[in-house]
């Protein structure tokens, strides 16, 4: 009977400290997240010096949680999985050198994982029957990539954003607005309220690239119709706002991802990331989805944002490719998908 493989994730690519242990890279022992919103909250966003300090703070309290409730110990483990980018390099310093110094206290093999594989592999927890290739569409405050996963480990990046995330421009608009941070999940809140084609903000197509996401000039728009209608003394719909832009953003989405599917002929479809939870969103691709033909698929919102079970399904699979890293891994901030 071959033996089970039991996985040792740590996650602290930005605000989140988290452990998971995970089995056989499908089943979640554990998944202890430790969540910096409150604290960044104030900022109107993540400040990486605080976001590094909570890190060293919490990461021993959250590993020793996870095995604790996976009910397994350290020598029980089969290896070490660790983000190691892209991500706050303060932030990702911290994990690394947890996981480091834990594979070498055990003898441990020591296995990085990139951040990005870590979302996209968080399809494979609840889709026990989701297997390559299948196209994915990586959604976050910090990426928009859309993915070709044509086996595990192995990507082809399709389209990604010239410049701010999709996340990032829900957070900016959220602030403009007066919502706050983080702007995703209130902008998907108010936006209920709201007419979605109240106000009509560009869509924007870069170039000749049929898969590239661009979302400054969306974010633009938004700002100048705010400042147009306070000069004019009208009064702001702010639900209408929330409504209205979230139709702009959710619309490029699923144009591109649908786009990507017909031309390369695949019939699943994933989504990834944090704004993956968004409820606009995820409603519009089962729709996209549906009338295609394609088989959708999205994670839970726990598995949405930043967490280490993601990080040990992903970890799995580059475990038994044959996939090691030595005691010099070091943090990437800057990894781009399919770099080692």
């Amino acid at each position: 009977m071959e033996q089970d493989v039991l996985i040792l994730a740590i996650e602290s690519s930005c605000d989140e400290t988290a452990a998971s242990v995970v089995k056989n890279g499908r089943e979640v022992l554990s998944n202890v997240i430790f969540s910096q919103i409150d604290l960044h909250t104030v900022y109107g966003g993540v400040v990486p010096e605080i976001a590094s300090r909570k890190h060293i703070d919490k990461i021993n309290q959250v590993i020793k949680e996870a095995l604790d409730k996976a009910d397994v110990t350290l020598e029980e483990i089969t290896a070490i999985a660790v983000t190691y980018g892209p991500g706050l390099v303060g932030a990702l310093l911290v994990g690394v050198s947890a996981a480091k110094a834990l594979a070498f206290a055990t003898g441990k093999p020591l296995v990085g994982v990139h951040h990005i594989e870590g979302h996209i592999s968080a399809n494979y927890i609840e889709h026990k029957e989701l297997k390559p290739p299948f196209v994915s569409l990586v959604v976050s405050g910090g990426h928009t990539h859309l993915v070709s996963v044509k086996d595990y480990g192995t990507y082809e990046i399709l389209g990604r954003t010239m410049d701010d995330a999709a996340g990032e421009a829900f957070d900016k608009v959220a602030r403009a607005i007066g919502l706050g941070y983080p702007g995703g999940p209130k902008i998907d809140k108010l936006s209920k309220e709201g007419n979605p084609e109240a106000i009509h903000f560009p869509r924007a197509k870069v170039g000749d690239s049929a898969f590239d996401f661009s979302f400054s000039g969306l974010k633009s728009s938004v700002l100048n119709y705010l400042n147009g209608c306070e000069m004019k003394g009208e009064e702001i719909c702010k639900a209408d706002v929330a409504a209205s832009f979230q139709k702009a953003v959710v619309d490029v989405l699923v144009g591109h991802s649908m786009e990507a599917i017909e031309q390369y002929g695949l019939d699943k479809f994933a989504i990834a990331g944090g704004v993956a939870s968004n409820q606009t969103l995820r409603r519009a691709f089962e729709e996209a989805c549906a009338e295609k033909g394609v088989k959708f698929y999205c994670p839970s919102p726990v598995y949405c944002t930043d967490n280490a079970a993601m990080i040990g399904v992903a970890g799995y699979y580059e475990y038994i490719k044959g996939v090691r890293h030595g005691y010099d891994l070091n943090a990437v901030p800057g990894l781009r998908l399919g770099e080692r």
